[in-house]
């Protein structure tokens, strides 16, 4: 027999989105359900955000270790045990999983239920052997990897970032397909760990990032041994020959007249691109529109069933952890209190965590010319900033675009803890702030966020500079 429940939300994805909503809602004061079939705390505690930092972490530590004698001190090729690496990688996600579990949870007074969701109407959900009718609904089921057809495929083992973490033998040469952040950042960090890395992206790397930027960190990482291929197109994987273990890919690059070449790896990742975990849901029968990019919402993240509410990945917007949680507080001001609180994009930043990290928020140069035509565009480098010098972590730059009377547009930084520091661009930018406030601040001396304060000065350099100036200081000079 089914059990029948009936309350005011039901959250359906455990992830970084759902658990806000589900908590939110319940602690201020409505019944609340959430469905979540598999691990609490989704693909960012468990197979992305925080691994993927862990493993970073790792790798840095590693290379802090090659390079320690810049400041006299000799430690030499440091000794990996993969195994023990992962075994911090795991214990870090252990350390969080509390948070999100579902003892917490239920203390809330959140209605847990551990199966898979399915509408089996406009406003009700099945889950197991409980059928849960709620006043408002949220899907919040996240994405997964996606896997290309490439011929192949399905013939050899490969790694995704859901199984990668689980690897316990480091990789002897690990082969990439797929040059944005995740695939960006695994090949550093097992790089630095001690594998051969290769990564072939079949367009640009990094290609939603300042390009400028972005080309500085490129070069960085073949600086650092990483082959990266660009515009490379995986056309088929096949096992090695010979009995020997291991996968070999072949691609073609652009402008060879489909010239085929091949490389050969112990290990394989694929890391192009991740789908909208939609599959299950049955959104046919709760009327709720959707493609291959997501959930259709609007600003108010509405599906075209109004009382169901679609956030996080699954929306097909951008697929950060921190935009998941912006998104339930959108729905939560909807659903808890009928406010017609709406998305805005324009200062949603994000962050690749290598080493140089880059981070953006706003338009990109590029952007900006399309869309204003007439910008300015302020840069400076982590070389001239002291407290890069002191720890050797001058790399980088810090890149403003500006628009008319000065109004910051955009801002990148490649550098050190450069996630942490693009936060005063962000608030910048969402405040509608025009550069001299930036110019203006008082910052401590020697910190990283410097760089900041000296390219928003260098807006005023070529009018401070310039000949009417020069001759207005020395008309005042001459008064006494």
């Amino acid at each position: 027999m089914t059990e029948q429940i009936n309350v005011d939300v039901c959250v359906i994805g455990g992830g970084a989105a759902g658990l806000v909503v589900a908590a939110g809602a319940s602690q201020m004061g409505s019944s609340a359900v959430l469905i979540e079939k598999g691990r609490m705390g989704g693909d960012c505690l468990n197979y992305g955000c925080i691994p993927s930092k862990s493993l970073l972490a790792a790798g840095r530590i590693a290379q802090l270790a090659r390079t320690a004698s810049r400041f006299g001190i000799e430690l030499g090729e440091p000794k990996v045990d993969f195994a023990k690496v992962q075994a911090h990688v795991q214990g870090v996600i252990d350390a969080i999983a509390p948070n999100d579990s579902v003892e917490r949870f239920v203390g809330l007074g959140v209605n847990v239920i551990q199966e898979t969701a399915r509408f089996i109407g406009r406003g009700r959900v099945a889950a197991g052997d409980v059928e849960v009718r709620a006043r408002r609904f949220v899907i919040a089921t996240g994405s997964s990897p996606l896997v290309p057809p490439i011929k192949g495929i399905d013939s050899v083992p490969y790694f995704t970032n859901e199984t990668l973490f689980a690897n316990t033998a480091l990789p002897e040469h690990l082969v990439i397909v797929g040059g944005g952040p995740i695939g960006i950042e695994m090949a550093q960090a097992h790089r630095n760990l001690g594998s051969r890395v290769t990564v072939l992206e079949m367009d640009e790397f990094l290609a939603r990032d300042d390009r400028e930027a972005a080309d500085i960190l490129v070069d960085r990482l073949r600086g650092d041994g990483i082959d990266l291929l660009a515009g490379a197109r995986v056309v088929e994987i096949a096992k090695r020959g010979n009995g020997i273990r291991g996968i070999r890919v072949t691609y073609e690059t652009r402008g060879e007249d489909g010239t085929r070449r091949d490389i050969d790896g112990s290990h394989l990742l694929i890391a192009v691109g991740r789908k909208p975990s939609v599959e299950e849901l049955n959104l046919e029968a709760a009327d709720v529109r959707y493609s291959a990019r997501g959930i259709e919402v609007d600003r108010r993240l509405r599906t075209s069933n109004k009382k169901i509410f679609a956030i996080g990945d699954v929306t097909g917007s951008y697929q950060f952890t921190h935009v998941a949680g912006y998104h339930a507080g959108i729905a939560i001001r909807n659903i808890l209190f009928r406010l017609p609180a709406k998305v805005k994009t324009h200062a949603i930043p994000w962050v690749t965590y290598t080493d140089p990290e880059l981070a953006h928020v706003g338009l990109t140069e590029a952007q900006a010319r399309k869309e204003h035509g007439k910008i300015g565009v302020l840069r400076w480098p982590f070389g001239e900033n002291d407290r890069a010098q002191s720890a050797h972590a001058t790399d980088g730059l810090v890149k403003v675009i500006t628009g008319r009377k000065g109004k910051i547009l955009g801002a990148t930084m490649l550098g050190p803890h450069a996630g942490d520091l693009i936060h005063p661009w962000v608030l910048a930018i969402a405040g509608g702030l025009k550069i001299g406030t930036m110019a203006g601040a008082i910052v401590p001396y020697p910190t990283y966020t410097e760089v900041s304060k000296r390219a928003a000065g260098s807006y005023y350099i070529p009018a401070l500079t310039s000949k009417r100036t020069k001759r207005i200081v020395r008309l005042l000079a001459r008064l006494g």
